[in-house]
């Protein structure tokens, strides 16, 4: 029996009375759950468990070779008091989700990843104010774990930034695929950016959306079938 902690990533109806949930779990990475949801109040697993982005206890008979596991007891890890609640924080949240479906899916085990998105999710939760960064932040700082994270130690100013080789230069590519130094700048300041004092750094809605499709551009670069994001225009229309 395998006991481990996880993060909701995905859940699909499947059937009358079953979900399909993909989890981000602190053993195995990525696991894909057959989860019955018995109708009724006395029934022992509740769908409202499996919301996106849920943080989990998760007990369960862990079969390699199965594509989907079979849970035995399931326990809330952390109890959200502001995401569910607060219609920014669900918009970012439903996003993230979304993006994390796309990225983690075929992520090894990996626990400091994991750590990672246990500890943001939390201060996410948490915080009252100052957090219109977040998602860009924390987007930025996941491409640590990747293996393509801007490599800020080379910036000089007038750089160009690589998006194809993660790089900045001095020189304009040849392709097309860069951004001219005015945009190129600001990634140095994002990355000296924490979730405690991005506040401080004011940008506007058009920059924020900017910063946002140059994201989601540099993870489609990076990443083999990264796909358009519908929860990227419920993200821009909440905002807007």
């Amino acid at each position: 029996m395998e006991k481990t902690q996880g993060i909701v990533i995905r859940t699909l109806k499947y059937g009358d009375s079953s979900l399909i949930v993909d989890v981000y779990t602190e053993v195995h990475g990525p696991v894909s759950f057959l989860v019955r949801v018995p109708k009724g109040r006395k029934a022992n697993v509740k769908g409202v468990l499996f919301r996106p982005m849920t943080m989990l206890e998760l007990d369960y008979e862990h079969r390699p070779k199965a594509s989907l596991q079979k849970i035995k007891d399931v326990r809330i890890a952390y109890a959200y008091t502001s995401i569910p609640y607060h219609p920014y924080k669900a918009a970012m949240a439903l996003f993230l989700s979304e993006f994390l479906y796309r990225v983690l899916r075929s992520e090894a085990t990996h626990p400091s990843l994991y750590s990672y998105l246990s500890y943001s999710l939390q201060w996410f939760d948490r915080s009252e104010s100052g957090f219109s960064n977040f998602h860009i932040l924390f987007l930025i700082r996941l491409t640590r774990f990747l293996g393509f994270y801007p490599n800020v130690e080379e910036y000089s100013e007038g750089d160009f930034f690589d998006l194809q080789n993660a790089c900045f230069t001095s020189l304009r590519p040849f392709h097309t695929m860069y951004l001219q130094p005015e945009e190129a700048r600001h990634i140095p300041l994002l990355m000296r950016m924490s979730y405690e004092t991005m506040h401080r750094f004011a940008y506007a809605q058009a920059q924020r959306a900017r910063m946002l499709m140059v994201l989601n551009d540099y993870y489609r670069i990076h990443l083999p079938d990264f796909p358009e994001l519908k929860s990227l225009d419920v993200l821009h229309e909440v905002f807007s």
